[in-house]
């Protein structure tokens, strides 16, 4: 027998133990994989390449307001095309279904987003009616939402000046994407931004943030930095990014997803640790006799030792590598079926520290049961000492 079939042999001499023990290994790289990778997404810096749209906000927060005064200066910059300006309503339907629901201007972000289809007619009746209101295809099926009917929408952010957050809206229009990436995110629901500037009790003249169309995506850092330069030492400083890195932005306000994600990690292979670790002590202690008897027969204490750190990084490389290649194909099969809104792109730099991981849980539970084993004496052995 080889010394790679000795290593096989004792991992699955017990088979139950360590097909039970390999699952944990695998559920914990699976998960290692997907987190790993959402944790890459947050901590990755800004990229620009092919960004044909952009977005400008308030360097602290998009939830800080700008002056729509800026409109006309973010016109003027060299390389935009058309901008069009949100307002974060805060919707909620019915008594505690939220929305996600803007105030815009219709005809800025007609030309702004193309990719959103629907009938001429009706972007000219949100135009041209104060207190219209269009919704994504998604959600007005969900809703059982009809072109015509007054919608009842709520505000958690937003009351009326009468005090009231009673909100309510002329369904004008029904958009839908331009091809299925798009036909996914027709969730969204969009009021005239001119009525809810005349009629919220927080003052007019303000927008969360500004959406500039670039003629050129090559040019998108250039106009970036050139923006920020502009607003640079003001009172309304901005920070000007990608449509992927704003909506990443967007998820952090509920926290700091980077931490939450290591927190988890730490308590799935703190877990794996015991688990593993155990597994191997137990497996070392059944086989005391076995090991003098490899002893008596000439094999050095480094051998001992060396088949026993085998045995467990076998245990942690099988259920690591099947554990990541799960996460890679759970992880484009969530991409594909979100049409790209959520990317879990389980690429090299995931497994390159899942590689590192797995090398370093193999010496965690592996070493201490390696050393008893090279430690041990022939005689108190073979005594059953």
């Amino acid at each position: 027998m080889t010394k790679t079939g000795f290593v096989v042999a004792n991992l699955f001499r017990k088979k139950t133990r360590t097909a039970l023990t390999l699952m944990s290994v695998v559920m914990a790289f699976l998960l290692f994989g997907l987190l790993q990778s959402v944790n890459h997404i947050f901590a990755a810096g800004p990229d620009f390449l092919g960004a044909t749209r952009l977005i400008t906000q308030a360097r602290v927060s998009f939830t800080s307001p700008l002056p729509l005064s800026m409109l006309p200066k973010l016109e003027a910059v060299p390389g935009v095309t058309r901008v069009a300006y949100s307002q974060w309503f805060g919707g909620v339907w019915q008594e505690n279904t939220p929305l996600i629901m803007f105030a815009i201007d219709p005809k800025r972000h007609h030309d702004t987003y193309p990719e959103w289809v629907m009938p001429e007619s009706q972007w000219t009746a949100f135009e041209n009616t104060r207190t219209a209101m269009i919704a994504g295809k998604q959600i007005a099926d969900q809703y059982h939402w009809k072109v015509g009917q007054k919608i009842p929408i709520a505000s958690n952010i937003y009351p009326q000046k009468n005090g009231s957050k009673a909100w309510a809206f002329d369904l004008v229009g029904i958009f839908d994407g331009k091809d299925e990436e798009w036909k996914r995110r027709a969730s969204l629901v969009y009021i005239n931004h001119d009525y809810f500037d005349e009629a919220n009790a927080f003052g007019s003249g303000r927008t969360n943030f500004y959406v500039l169309k670039l003629a050129d995506p090559n040019k998108a850092a250039q106009i970036a930095a050139t923006v920020d330069k502009m607003f640079e030492n003001s009172p309304d400083e901005t920070k000007t990014q990608t449509e992927k890195d704003f909506n990443i932005g967007f998820i952090k306000q509920i926290g700091d997803i980077g931490l939450i994600v290591r927190w988890i990690l730490f308590a799935v292979f703190f877990t794996l640790l015991l688990v593993v670790g155990n597994t191997m002590a137990q497996s070392v202690r059944e086989r005391v006799p076995e090991l003098a008897v490899l002893k008596t027969l000439g094999f050095s204490d480094g051998s001992v030792l060396g088949f026993v750190l085998a045995e467990a990084g076998a245990l942690c490389l099988i259920g690591g590598l099947i554990g990541m290649g799960l996460a890679t194909g759970l992880g484009a099969g969530i991409e594909k079926a979100t049409g790209g809104q959520f990317q879990l792109r389980v690429d090299w730099h995931v497994w390159w520290v899942g590689m590192v991981a797995i090398a370093l849980m193999s010496l965690a539970v592996g070493l201490l049961p390696a050393l008893r084993a090279q430690r041990l004496k022939i005689v108190d052995a073979l005594a059953g000492r």
